[in-house]
């Protein structure tokens, strides 16, 4: 029992992939998208992604597999060609967030140690963070769920810093919606990109042989 994650880590996950997916990579792509109508887009996004978390959460509650959701297209779909399909796109999405977010990283760390961002040292910081990460997955699910739980509150405390001296300069002006054809476009546009960051719950169900 020593070596699974509990409540808090599990939750760590979830939220730590969706404040490394939305916030630290493609928030100001989505801002600027919605433009004005940027909290309607996190209104709208968050209520899609609530009905689909509460998919997950009851089907996770019900299969437990070290497959996650990959055993509920089983379940639902049998065993033939569209399911093997869909496991193979389903886990192409995650290679594809793994390179998001490590090339989010190097976007930030680069400029923080004062680095030009070239080429090689782009490769280098994206092939550290990976190998990091993936030094820590030998050491087993406790470890992982621990390191994701710290690094999640020093997060949430920055982003709470960040929130509370920014409460300052709200210009409600700013935020008001507009429902003009391109603004709508827009905010489809953004509500489809914020929808995937949320999806940071269904990390969950991969893990959920390992919660205690």
């Amino acid at each position: 029992m020593n070596k699974k994650i509990g409540l808090w880590q599990a939750v760590s996950i979830a939220v730590g992939t969706m404040i490394g997916a939305s916030i630290f990579s493609v928030f100001g792509l989505g801002a600027r998208i919605a433009g004005d109508n940027l909290p309607l887009v996190f209104i709208i996004s968050g209520g899609l992604a609530l009905l689909v978390a509460y998919s997950y959460a009851t089907l996770g509650a019900k299969i437990i597999s070290n497959a996650g959701p990959m055993e509920f297209i089983l379940r639902g779909l049998g065993d033939g060609v569209l399911t093997g399909a869909l496991c193979i796109l389903s886990w192409l999405t995650y290679v594809i967030s793994i390179a998001l977010f490590a090339k989010g990283f190097a976007g930030y760390f680069l400029p923080l140690l004062h680095l030009p961002s070239t080429a090689l040292n782009t490769a280098l910081a994206e092939a550290g963070v990976i190998g990091l990460f993936l030094a820590i997955n030998f050491l087993g699910s406790a470890a992982v769920g621990r390191t994701e739980f710290y690094i999640v509150l020093i997060k949430l405390i920055v982003l709470g810093l960040f929130i509370v001296l920014g409460l300052w300069t709200i210009h409600l002006e700013w935020l008001t919606p507009g429902f003009a054809p391109e603004q709508a476009k827009g905010t489809l546009y953004a509500t489809a990109l914020f929808f995937l960051s949320y999806m940071g719950f269904g990390l969950i169900t991969n893990a959920s042989l390992c919660v205690t």
